[in-house]
Parts: structure tokens; sequence; C-alpha cells
């Protein structure tokens, strides 16, 4: 597969834009913020934390996978399987 269609198959998935050669989901937990980016040249996955709103942080920063909630990190593999990705690049370290 291709990285276009890579990125053409996430973005049919709930939520995910397609930004370039990446593509993009935001998640919104109980108390925590995610934005996920899958990015097709290197096909890893990564973690940023978002800020809540009203904090004085505006940036969001990069997570280890070990942080992120295991059900987040399993949707995320649903996600690449339904896009017809291997879900092991879910774990995959740059």
């Amino acid at each position: 597969m291709d990285d276009g269609d890579a990125l053409a198959g996430l973005g049919e998935q709930e939520g995910w834009r397609v930004e370039g050669r990446a593509a993009r989901v935001h998640y919104r937990g109980a108390a925590d913020r995610y934005s996920i980016e899958f990015y097709a040249p290197s096909g890893c996955v990564l973690y940023w934390k978002v800020p809540p709103e009203g904090s004085s942080h505006e940036t969001a920063v990069p997570v280890g996978r070990g942080t992120v909630p295991t059900p987040l990190r399993e949707r995320v593999r649903e996600d690449l399987v339904a896009a017809g990705l291997d879900p092991d690049l879910e774990r995959r370290s740059l």
C-alpha cells in the first residue's frame, strides 16, 4: 500500500483528517485530551497530550505510548486495521 492509500484509508475513519503526508485525529477522555498523528513516510504513530481547555499551557506535548490509556491505543490500532494498515505500526518507535 502506498502512502496515499494509507492516508486515504485513515481519512475514512471516524474523526481522522488527512493533512499533507500525515493523518490526525483528536480524542477527549474524561480528564485528558490527545492528538494522535500517523506519519505515512515513516509509518509510525505519535501521541500528543493536549492541555485542558482554560489551561495556561497552550502547546501539546509528545508523550510516550506507556502513558496513553490502553483503550485509546486499542482504538488507534483498530482504525489502522480498518484503513488496511498493519496495527503494529502503532507500536513502532521513531
